[in-house]
């Protein structure tokens, strides 16, 4: 089995390069491809996936991963959805449970930090001034329902910690939390559900 991931920029491409060994060993090899924001990799799809449509041998997924950010999330995966039906790729959405598939969609609520929130314990190993109440504080308890951006909720308590008080820099923070991230104790649904997918596609 082979996975080949999309994702929207490179803070993904490090979150995603160091979570898929934890969630699915060595059950798989994997690529990653990373776009400079979500509307280039939005553009660059239909090209991409015609590409893949004339050579994708057996046993290859192509994993999508983008965040909602204010997008309406139905309509957004029904884009992803019908931008590669419309290449004839089968989508795990689309066919009936168990069958094959070349295509797995997964919309992140509402970004990548929502992943991070869901790993308290990861945060405070990365930046150990951060507190270790923090998932049980009003507005953090639920990491995929945080208000306002998860980007920019991070950033108030990473400056709040004393860290990056010019600007949270995405990339440094998404490998050094990713690197601390165990995949079995993470309270996002959004996250648990590309791992459970993950796992499902290698069952």
């Amino acid at each position: 089995m082979h996975l080949e991931f999309l994702v929207e920029d490179e803070s993904g491409a490090e979150a995603i390069k160091r979570l898929v060994p934890k969630i699915v060993g060595a059950s798989a090899s994997w690529d990653i491809h990373s776009f400079q924001g979500k509307q280039d990799l939005l553009n660059a799809l239909p090209s991409r996936l015609d590409g893949y449509a004339k050579w994708l041998p057996i046993g290859y997924i192509i994993v999508v991963v983008m965040d909602r950010d204010e997008n309406d999330c139905k309509k957004l995966k029904a884009a992803l959805e019908k931008a590669a039906l419309s290449k004839g790729l089968k989508t795990k959405t689309s066919v009936r449970k168990g069958a094959d598939f070349q295509v797995l969609n997964r919309i992140v609520i509402e970004e990548l930090e929502a992943w991070f929130f869901g790993d308290v314990e990861a945060l405070v190993t990365a930046y150990p001034r951060i507190p270790n109440s923090l998932a049980n504080k009003r507005g953090f308890r639920d990491p995929d329902a945080i208000a306002g951006g998860t980007w920019e909720a991070l950033e108030r308590v990473m400056k709040k910690a004393g860290y990056y008080q010019t600007g949270m820099p995405k990339i440094e923070v998404a490998r050094k939390v990713s690197e601390h991230m165990q995949p079995d104790r993470n309270k996002s649904r959004c996250f648990c559900l590309f791992r459970d997918s993950l796992r499902e596609i290698l069952a």
